[in-house]
């Protein structure tokens, strides 16, 4: 892709204040209908268990509506949120981020740990095989050490750690 195309919005002004006040807006609609769900009144021995978080529930869904009216009025020559180019940097962090996230609950946190970092460093760092899969697993190893050997806490495992008696 040149480099003319990533200059271009990814996202507007526009579009992104609209989503986080419609985003915010379900947050709050969603603490007052649970606390509602709890009791949001006024009880013979005071406030019960939803009365707070109602009323901050319905200051919530107010502030976004009126952060949305706002977002109806920014004209569309405001300029870019994020250009396609500067999203598609967050989005090569974020997704093998969540990636990663998704995978610890799993594998464990050693195993997908030594493919995050080997990841990283042989696709962003341009690092050579044998020194990602060097620095990737000696990570590993090292915080294995030091979390499960000397402070003794134990962190996720997987079907790796338990085969090789880690466990």
């Amino acid at each position: 892709m040149s480099e003319a195309n990533d200059q271009r919005a990814a996202l507007s002004n526009k579009t992104a204040e609209l989503s986080v006040a419609a985003f915010t807006f379900a947050l709050g609609a969603v603490v007052i209908y649970d606390s509602w769900r709890l009791g949001a009144g006024w009880a013979s021995d005071g406030p019960q268990t939803g009365y707070f978080p109602f009323y901050v529930g319905i200051i919530i869904c107010v502030a976004s509506l009126v952060n949305f009216v706002h977002a109806l009025s920014i004209s569309r020559k405001d300029g870019a949120f994020v250009e396609v180019g500067q999203l598609k940097l967050v989005l090569s962090v974020l997704v093998p981020s969540s990636v990663y996230v998704v995978l610890v609950g799993f594998l464990g946190i050693y195993v997908p740990s030594i493919l995050y970092i080997a990841f990283f460093m042989r696709w962003l760092g341009r690092y050579a095989w044998w020194k990602a899969a060097l620095v990737s697993v000696g990570t590993s190893a090292f915080f294995y050490c030091v979390f499960e050997i000397w402070f003794q806490v134990a962190l996720p495992k997987g079907v790796v750690e338990s085969l090789l008696g880690l466990d």
